[in-house]
């Protein structure tokens, strides 16, 4: 894959902002790039699911950690990467939401892949077209 035109990163406290944070962040640099607004709905939905997981669900019990995201457009495509240092996933029977976030990022987003990188915690790639078809 060649270069992407445009890169953006930024890391954040895993706490209640995070998710706004994110998205005011991403919103920014799409709308300046020219993202359909569409598209742009789509990606900061699935952004805010995938950073509350992080915020929620990887530091449980444990306080100060971070969020890192990182966007790569391309002309009409964006790669989006959510990351934490928390404890991974892990099946969570005392969760306080509904299990209905990563089911529904998978859904509008092209392309979803879930890893556990090797320092800990969990990294989330999503793909999106940022331009509809003509």
């Amino acid at each position: 894959m060649n270069e992407p035109d445009k890169t953006f990163s930024s890391s954040f406290p895993a706490d209640r902002a995070a998710p706004s944070i994110a998205r005011h962040a991403i919103s920014e640099f799409l709308h300046g790039n020219g993202a359909d607004p569409r598209a742009l709905a789509d990606v900061l939905l699935a952004l805010s699911e995938v950073v509350t997981n992080s915020v929620v669900h990887g530091y449980r019990g444990v306080a100060g950690g971070e969020v890192a995201i990182e966007a790569k457009q391309w002309s009409d495509r964006l790669m989006l990467s959510v990351a934490d240092r928390g404890g991974g996933m892990a099946p969570r029977h005392d969760s306080p939401g509904l299990g209905l976030g990563l089911p529904l990022v998978g859904r509008i987003a092209q392309r979803v892949d879930i890893s556990s990188p090797a320092g800990g915690g969990t990294l989330v790639s999503m793909c999106f077209m940022l331009n509809e078809p003509s």
